[in-house]
């Protein structure tokens, strides 16, 4: 998870100072956020698709990935 979950802990009105940072993945919160973002990216391969950059919704896959810090 990188600064993206972060900042949304911060807008749902939660005091990330309690999560450290050095063990922000292990926090349980970063883990739940992570799988809700790896649910997305499952909705999102259900559809066929080639593997190619030039395709839209491989695009949006990446990209989803990118922002918020989550390896397949």
């Amino acid at each position: 998870m990188n600064e993206q979950i972060r900042e949304l802990v911060r807008q749902a009105g939660l005091d990330d100072a309690d999560f450290p940072v050095e063990n922000w993945d292990n926090v349980p919160l970063a883990k739940f956020a992570e799988l809700i973002v790896r649910e997305c990216l499952d909705i999102v391969n259900r559809h066929e698709y080639s593997y190619h950059e030039a395709d839209p919704l491989w695009e949006t896959a990446q990209l989803i990935k990118q922002h918020f810090g989550v390896e397949e």
